[in-house]
């Protein structure tokens, strides 16, 4: 029935591509937990801006909630919304990996259903800018990233400080031994870590050290801004602008980006770009820093595009629930080391999906779609 299904998806893609004049291909493609991402191969002479204009003939022809058709270097794809959307869980995920590089976050899978790795250190991420409008799941993907770089490094390796001006967010975190100190969530607190990091980016700057690597966590970006006041802009703007040569690295949450309320500077130095739904295409391109990236079209709770150097891929992000995270910190406290095994509760209820990397063939004389 999956199959048929898929192949039912194909042709009414290619039939409502034709009927407005746009002739193209479905030639195969990969289902992930939370989306069908069918390739598309053009007919000669199919202007791509035109493509892009049918994602809302193709949502209704396929009876979605909305379909986004990407660009990722030379070839076309139509995403389209999955009907039984399966979440990804952090710890089967981690489990899956092999091995995981020093100071590199799991975040996900990507379109092609791909564990997905943020290596802090490189010079092409640095410092991390997660945002999306309520809902779009911007808070859960930072406590899974923060849980990844504590269950795969030590002490010695990564050292975490965790700003949250809500108080709601990392408490199940808190027990981390990674932790340089509790949550911080009270104003002038806020205020003192921010400068003690200044502090100590300029101390190793000066003895010329980078050990352990010093994260940043924060949640809620603008409300921080908004109760540091300038003080906090500076300071942030300058570990962003040079922290990443002393090992330190800011990965900051915030619903919208605005230039205006966290200065253009700041906003300049975080090279990566996490975005989850957002309510406007104006909104996206703010987000995204990218004109036509389709953020206000991903269906949010965990649905993220990854934004560096002017390319983008769509990744679900990995979850993690907070009976996980506090069993997690708990066992880290206590001395245990990485394990393929982490004792966890038992869940109270039959998980809701499990994760799928269902390739799909590409279609051989027909317009049927295989899947394995």
């Amino acid at each position: 029935m999956r199959q048929l299904n898929l192949d039912l998806q194909a042709n009414r893609i290619e039939a409502v591509l034709a009927t407005h004049r746009a002739p193209a291909r479905v030639l195969g493609g990969v289902v992930t937990p939370r989306m069908v991402r069918f390739h598309l191969q053009p007919s000669p002479g199919v202007r791509v801006r035109r493509l892009v204009g049918l994602a809302e003939e193709l949502a209704l022809a396929l009876d979605v909630p909305g379909c986004r058709i990407a660009r990722d270097n030379g070839a076309l794809a139509v995403e389209v919304p999955r009907p039984d959307p399966a979440p990804v869980s952090l710890l089967p995920l981690c489990a899956r990996l092999a091995r995981i590089p020093p100071c590199a976050a799991l975040i996900g899978l990507d379109e092609q259903g791909t564990p997905l790795l943020l290596s802090l250190p490189s010079p092409d991420v640095a410092h991390v800018l997660i945002s999306g409008s309520t809902g779009s799941g911007k808070t859960v993907l930072l406590r899974a990233l923060i849980a990844s770089l504590a269950m795969h490094n030590h002490l010695g390796e990564v050292q975490l400080i965790l700003v949250d001006p809500k108080g709601r967010a990392f408490g199940p975190l808190a027990r981390l031994p990674h932790l340089l100190c509790p949550p911080v969530s009270d104003g002038p607190e806020i205020a003192h870590r921010l400068d003690w990091l200044v502090a100590e980016m300029e101390r190793r700057d000066r003895e010329r050290i980078t050990a352990p690597h010093l994260v940043l966590a924060i949640d809620e970006l603008a409300e921080v801004a908004a109760v540091g006041g300038g003080g906090a802009i500076e300071a942030l703007t300058r570990l962003t602008q040079r922290g990443r040569e002393a090992g330190i690295h800011v990965v900051a949450a915030t619903q919208k980006p605005a230039a205006a309320l966290l200065g253009p500077l700041m906003k300049a130095n975080f090279p990566v770009r996490l975005v989850g739904s957002v309510t406007s295409a104006d909104d996206a391109r703010v987000a995204t820093g990218l004109a036509g990236s389709g953020a206000e079209r991903l269906l949010g709770r965990g649905d993220f595009l990854l934004v560096v150097r002017g390319q983008s891929c769509r990744f679900q992000a990995a979850l993690a629930s907070d009976a996980e995270l506090r069993a997690l910190a708990e066992q880290l406290h206590s001395g245990g080391r990485h394990s393929r095994r982490w004792a966890l509760p038992a869940p109270s209820e039959p998980p809701p999906g499990r994760l799928l990397d269902v390739v799909l063939r590409p279609r051989r004389g027909g317009t049927g779609v295989r899947s394995t």
